[in-house]
């Protein structure tokens, strides 16, 4: 849980706001621009029978009003280990989803 929050806080940098959500329940009431995250797959590497170094992968949406929004590029530039995942436009936000391994 360390690393999780580690993560969290690094992303509400990223943001520049508090407006970041671990797995919000349909009752929670989103303030844009925002982050909404989840844990996606747990990725382990083994050598010699053993757990040798383990990830968890997080599926990361950044929600943003304004397409020129530079929040996207400072996801990737923030953090190594994170792939583009896709862009859609809903409600006239705009969301791009990222796989972060943290």
């Amino acid at each position: 849980m360390a690393r999780r929050l580690e993560l969290h806080e690094e992303l509400c940098s990223t943001l520049g706001s508090r407006n970041v959500y671990f797995q919000p329940p349909e009752s929670v009431k989103l303030k844009y621009n925002c982050i909404v995250y989840s844990v996606r797959n747990r990725n382990d590497i083994r050598a010699d029978d053993r757990q040798y170094r383990g990830f968890i992968e997080y599926e990361v949406m950044a929600i943003y009003r304004d397409p020129d929004d530079e929040l996207p590029e400072r996801i990737m530039q923030r953090f190594p280990r994170c792939r583009h995942e896709r862009h859609f436009t809903a409600d006239n936000l705009h969301h791009d989803v990222f796989i972060i391994s943290y």
